[in-house]
């Protein structure tokens, strides 16, 4: 079957002899076409990695200067002004900020959900942001389990194909992709975890700031 062809490459090459430790090549080699798929997972979730660790710098979910200039602009009572801002300069404050600015004069119900509304839009586009390394996390060990499967389905399949018993060398390309896989699959998940529950409490910090600002902000109309 072509889903073991990965196996019968691995077994046609002598695994490392005694006393030779096994190289990234070598390692690479015996993790196959799976091995491969988890090594495409392991760049594509650094480059989200590097991709939201510049995405969710603070000053891209609420600039200074253009809390400076909103501060200002409120304290002002210039909302028309403070409007422009937010529509030229959108973030997640500034989207926050702009859906309670078109009610103000009416309830501070209005106000407080138009701002909850557009919060929990923007929230939920920072969690999704994050959520594809989390599936990194979930599905690398099931990719790399797929491969333990497989290699041991493949040196059972010597055995059975075999006219007499078949030596450990003719063995050990299938049981070395299943171990490769299965430590592939894990070296990838277990560090995206850590970096999926750093962002996760990143950006659960930053909607909580964002709700303390606008509310800070917009609590001169609760009266």
């Amino acid at each position: 079957m072509a889903i073991f062809a990965d196996v019968g490459f691995a077994q046609d090459d002598a695994a490392p002899s005694k006393g030779e430790s096994m190289t990234a090549l070598d390692f690479i080699k015996y993790g196959g076409l799976i091995g491969g798929v988890l090594i495409a997972a392991s760049v594509a979730g650094l480059g989200m990695s590097i991709e939201r660790a510049i995405g969710l710098k603070r000053d891209n979910i609420v600039p200074p200067h253009v809390l400076d200039q909103l501060e200002g602009l409120f304290e002002e009572e210039e909302f028309e002004e403070a409007m422009t801002v937010c529509e030229s300069q959108p973030c997640f404050l500034t989207n926050v900020i702009a859906a309670g600015l078109p009610k103000i004069g009416t309830s501070w119900e209005n106000i407080s959900d138009s701002m909850r509304e557009v919060g929990d839009f923007e929230a939920t586009k920072l969690q999704q942001s994050i959520s594809y390394i989390n599936l990194i996390v979930n599905t690398a060990p099931m990719i790399g389990l797929f491969g333990t499967v497989t290699g041991m389905i493949g040196a059972f399949q010597v055995i059975a194909s075999a006219k007499t018993a078949p030596s450990p060398k003719e063995l050990a390309g299938g049981i070395q992709q299943a171990l490769v896989t299965t430590c592939m699959g894990l070296a990838v998940s277990i560090p995206f975890a850590f970096v999926y529950f750093y962002f996760r409490n990143k950006v659960q910090r930053q909607i909580l700031e964002v709700a303390a600002i606008s509310d800070e902000l917009m609590d001169r109309f609760k009266e």
